[in-house]
């Protein structure tokens, strides 16, 4: 493709997504994780992990416990940050990075199920270590999915 092409291409491509936000469809969603769509439970649990539904709705109580232990009892803030963004400077860390909750296409492609399985497991390939029952009850585990879920929703 030819230099102009790829100009008036890219400079459409700029225009449309800024009209696209001016009407209220927010900016282009992608992630920037190119692994994102790959499931961390092994395939012969997958399809079990995926049966599993978050037994809690997600209330604003609700979601507040989960809150309180995410950067509490369950100390998922160390890695994972404030902001669910995830940090990427941690000493001693080997393998992946944590997961940024904020990507909206790993909350899309993930479901609760397997986010329980890992938080009952770990991640391989991960400093991801189990925390049910060490850490956090079932219930307690649903509370934080529930709160993780909320930073993939835009905000108001």
């Amino acid at each position: 493709m030819s230099r102009s092409r790829r100009f008036f291409r890219d400079r459409h491509m700029v225009l449309a997504c800024c009209a696209l936000m001016l009407i209220g469809f927010g900016p282009p969603v992608w992630s920037a994780d190119e692994d994102v769509l790959k499931p961390r439970v092994p395939p012969d649990q997958i399809e079990q992990a995926r049966t599993w539904v978050n037994p809690f709705p997600a209330t604003a109580d609700n979601i507040e416990k989960g809150k309180a232990l995410f950067h509490g009892k369950a100390f998922c803030v160390t890695c994972h940050g404030r902001d669910g963004t995830g940090l990427g400077d941690i000493p001693g860390l080997r393998g992946k990075l944590p997961r940024n909750f904020t990507d909206r296409v790993w909350q899309k492609t993930r479901t609760d199920g397997e986010l329980f399985w890992i938080l009952r497991n770990g991640s391989p390939g991960t400093d991801m270590a189990p925390f049910i029952p060490l850490v956090l009850t079932e219930e307690e585990a649903w509370q934080v999915l529930l709160y993780v879920r909320s930073f993939g929703r835009p905000s108001d």
